[in-house]
């Protein structure tokens, strides 16, 4: 199995500086603009909020340690970001329907609605970014960010990178 080394030789050193540059501007400007959108809700919504209502909208209703699994964050951090979400209405804590004893977190119709906000003024932005690609080069950007993405999150976890997937439309 070649190291880490011997794939870096491999490779065009000049393609991979490029590259390892553009994914750091890449970084910078979307912490500038926190990728937040248009218009009024623009910078609306902190990445950890975005990340954990998306994945509670998209899973249903869960334990803060399947919900700390399933984002590749421990469960301190997890409880710690969900706090201010709980205070503001955006997520409930409800008793899990086959345990009462344990606590799942939901998202609530408030935070169902806020979500929607800000997704909203997240496509307006991503459109306006990308006026002038084809939907092809779109779509290509989409797969390949996100199979860069899952191989990121392969390599924190220590496991072999996921075959390519296709990413979700919408």
């Amino acid at each position: 199995m070649p190291t880490s080394q011997d794939m870096t030789t491999e490779l065009d050193p000049g393609l991979l500086d490029a590259l390892q540059h553009q994914v750091a501007v890449f970084a910078r400007r979307a912490e500038q603009t926190r990728l937040g959108g248009t218009g009024q809700l623009r910078n609306s919504m902190d990445r950890a909020a975005y990340l954990l209502l998306n994945r509670l909208d998209q899973e249903g209703p869960m334990g803060v340690k399947a919900l700390a699994a399933g984002m590749g964050i421990d469960s301190s951090t997890v409880t710690r970001q969900v706090a201010p979400l709980v205070d503001t209405g955006l997520v409930k804590r409800t008793s899990h329907p086959e345990d009462g004893r344990a606590v799942v977190l939901q998202l609530s119709p408030r935070g169902q609605s806020r979500l929607e906000e800000v997704r909203s003024s997240r496509r307006q932005l991503m459109a306006q970014v990308t006026d002038g690609w084809t939907a092809q080069e779109r779509e290509s950007f989409c797969t390949l960010l996100t199979r860069f993405n899952s191989a990121l999150s392969a390599r924190q976890s220590g496991l072999p990178p996921a075959e390519p997937q296709t990413p979700p439309a919408g």
